[in-house]
């Protein structure tokens, strides 16, 4: 998880389009910018900088 919890839970409420990586709310059911049908849920883990 990320240094903030909030923010974490803003970040899983995201999908994000296979087709052109763009950021779509959670109940899309095609992406906003190309119309692509299939979405992703936006990856939980968040990698931290060492």
């Amino acid at each position: 998880m990320g240094k903030f919890p909030v923010f974490d839970a803003e970040i899983s409420k995201v999908k994000v389009c296979r087709r052109c990586k763009g950021r779509n709310s959670i109940n899309n059911e095609k992406c906003r910018r190309c119309g692509y049908k299939f979405l992703r849920s936006k990856n939980k883990v968040v990698k931290r900088k060492k």
